[in-house]
């Protein structure tokens, strides 16, 4: 019971900021002697610590208490299907160091070699003192890889080791630390709900707009993964197109149809994988696609509205930041150009993560599952 309370203590405090006993007691329905005992053991153990005393009320001054940066550290790593990438993340949620490589595939034997060597890496960076504090490593991949030979243009033998391999036990035996694993998209959409914005509402709808695009769902301000770990597969999802013809959202809205265009025309692809933030494409493709994107977003988000009543939709990705806003407000145009009767039109957001989200919400994985409760529990005093 102290261990869940302790949890829910922490979870608050990352959700609204430094807290001082009394409001945490309100917020929670614990008693403040209960409070009291859970902040010193809290403070004791390196996870909370005191803020300045906020004064003039009557009566002794208020003490907030905030969380420590360094009272525990997580690493993340995300698989891509054209990179891999590791990053150390703070108790705060900051990324304190990266180590990032690029492939044309991913390789079962190259992810486990390179996750050995970035952690080496990246904990060399901290002091001695605190990589003990180290709490895990969370890892976002694509789920079924060995289905995705096609799409990255290589022979189907290639990735077909992906099928009797779990990358995530092998790393967990080589690394010494507990080894969490989830679908990249759902990871993202982790990320999102754990460090992004907290002022979303209980259920909202989540793409990341990536090699593929793919997708999260938020139920109850808790992530829905379904019972194979896949849920809201949205890249999956038909769409129409302007041949006329059912496709899937993948081929709509996916980094990966920008880079064939860009490629068909004699472009680098490093123009769009080099850097998120940093662009060199051409104009004239990125309207294009955005146009493609927008249209297969609305209709993908317009289904889902009609099977859930979502408040909030979350649009993040792969791109540079003015980007993902371009792609937003066409996404909300063309929704408000095919409303449904009947249905409202959710708000359309900007994700707050962008680029380091699979990565970020792998790390969420350790810091969840060791730190934090369902975010319900945090009304239910």
């Amino acid at each position: 019971m102290r261990a869940h309370n302790e949890r829910l203590v922490l979870t608050l405090v990352r959700q609204m900021g430094p807290l001082p006993k009394a409001e945490i007691a309100r917020m929670t329905g614990l008693s403040a002697q209960t409070v009291s005992v859970i902040m010193r053991a809290l403070e004791a153990d390196g996870l909370l610590e005191k803020g300045a005393p906020i004064r003039g009320k009557v009566g002794q001054p208020s003490v907030p208490m905030g969380l420590v940066a360094q009272g525990a550290y997580f690493l993340g790593l995300k698989i891509g299907r054209r990179s891999l990438e590791m990053i150390l993340v703070d108790f705060l949620g900051r990324v304190q160091g990266r180590a990032q490589t690029s492939h044309r595939f991913p390789e079962p034997d190259a992810v486990v070699r390179f996750a050995e060597k970035a952690m080496t890496q990246l904990l060399g960076k901290l002091p001695v003192q605190h990589r003990k504090r180290l709490a895990g490593l969370g890892i976002a991949m694509p789920y079924r890889l060995w289905e995705w030979a096609d799409a990255l243009k290589v022979d189907p033998a290639q990735m077909a080791a992906w099928q009797d391999r779990d990358v995530a036990v092998e790393i967990a035996q080589r690394l010494e630390v507990p080894v969490y694993l989830q679908n990249d998209a759902s990871a993202a959409c982790g990320a999102e709900l754990v460090f992004g914005d907290q002022d979303k509402p209980r259920n909202f709808l989540y793409f990341f707009v990536g090699f593929f695009v793919g997708g999260g769902l938020v139920l109850d301000n808790a992530l829905y993964t379904g019972r194979t770990g896949n849920a809201a597969a949205l890249g999956s999802a038909p769409v129409p197109s302007g041949d006329g013809q059912m496709r899937q959202l993948v081929d709509l809205a996916s980094l990966a149809t920008l880079e064939k265009a860009l490629l068909n025309e004699g472009g680098n692809s490093d123009q769009i994988w080099g850097d998120s933030q940093e662009w060199t494409v051409p104009a004239h493709l990125l309207e294009h696609w955005l146009d493609g994107a927008a249209q297969g977003l609305a209709h993908v988000i317009a289904g889902s509205v009609c099977l859930i009543e979502f408040d909030c939709v979350v649009i993040d990705g792969w791109m540079p930041d003015h980007l993902r806003e371009a792609l937003v407000a066409r996404t909300v145009a063309q929704l408000k150009r095919s409303a449904l009767p009947g249905i409202d039109v959710p708000d359309i957001r900007v994700g707050t993560i962008g680029s380091d989200a699979r990565a970020l919400g792998a790390a969420s994985l350790p810091l969840s599952n060791r730190f934090l409760v369902d975010r319900n529990a945090l009304w239910k005093g």
